[in-house]
């Protein structure tokens, strides 16, 4: 397994916002040969960006958990159906559910059926995000700027306010996915990496505000993982080379990020709240 990790991947390009069954090669999203010990029993999680990459690695190890699943996503309907395929195979429910994460209203939406046809909500996963990298910051426009605010920042805010109601009633967990680009920075995506700092902050913050409410609040901040954000934003002759910058020398699987999710989600970090966990290759990162 270790072998096929260090593999080059052959240059390739996609159209944003990137589809996972054009990866060569896929991306491993579950490691099948690892059991779940019902961490996540009964309970129910919706995670934004579910459709393929980290968010569907964390579906499924969510669902081998004992969780039933609903996901967010834009418009990749057979990644998504992918990742509900895959959640039932483990025995539990997976609701799909498509649209813009940046608009409130769809948020709000998107949580009422969550809670409609699942029950309950215990875990909020805001993943979702885009990036576009630019080689100078007077090449990022007011529209690209907005947008990607929207999606990675914007959506989280919204997704918790809609939400907050709900995860009162359980003493629920929320999970913000930010990036290793929050603190050292990335000077290609200058918007990106602002907006992953702004989660850093957002998860610190909502912590402090939510725990008399025993909601617990903590993020992750995956290195270089080998997702279809990167083969739809990158220059092919970098999908190539992504990750080698790493201590390991290469690029991370969503199954190597996912079970950070697990322990986060579960009660082997009930003493933990506004903290980051930093699946990233070895790189030393001042928190």
């Amino acid at each position: 397994m270790e072998e096929e990790k260090n593999q080059k991947r052959p240059p390739q390009e996609q159209s944003p916002p990137g589809e996972q069954k054009k990866m060569v090669p896929r991306p491993e999203v579950d490691r099948s040969e690892e059991k779940g010990s019902g961490k996540l029993k009964d309970k129910v999680a919706l995670i934004t960006g579910g459709d393929s990459g980290i968010g569907q690695a964390v579906a499924i190890d969510f669902a081998k958990e004992g969780a039933d699943i609903a996901i967010v996503y834009l418009k990749e309907h057979s990644d998504a159906e992918e990742t509900k395929k895959s959640v039932e195979e483990y025995g539990k429910k997976c609701l799909l559910i498509a649209g813009d994460a940046g608009d409130e209203k769809f948020c709000q939406k998107a949580v009422e059926e969550t809670v409609s046809k699942l029950g309950k909500l215990d875990i909020l996963v805001n993943n979702a995000a885009e990036q576009h990298p630019q080689d100078s910051i007077e090449k990022i426009s007011e529209q690209q700027l907005e947008k990607t605010f929207r999606t990675n920042i914007f959506s989280y805010f919204f997704m918790v306010k809609a939400a907050l109601k709900y995860l009162k009633q359980t003493k629920g967990i929320i999970i913000n996915t930010t990036s290793v680009t929050a603190y050292r920075g990335s000077k290609q995506l200058l918007d990106y990496s602002s907006t992953k700092g702004a989660i850093v902050a957002f998860t610190r913050s909502l912590s402090l505000a939510l725990i008399d409410d025993g909601i617990r609040v903590n993020g992750v901040a995956p290195g270089p993982i080998w997702t279809p954000l990167i083969p739809s934003t990158f220059p092919h002759e970098k999908v190539k080379n992504f990750g080698e910058d790493t201590p390991m020398k290469r690029a991370g699987e969503p199954s190597e990020v996912s079970p950070c999710y697990v322990f986060l989600a579960s009660q082997d970090s009930s003493y933990i709240s506004g903290q980051v966990l930093h699946p990233n290759g070895g790189e030393v990162i001042n928190t």
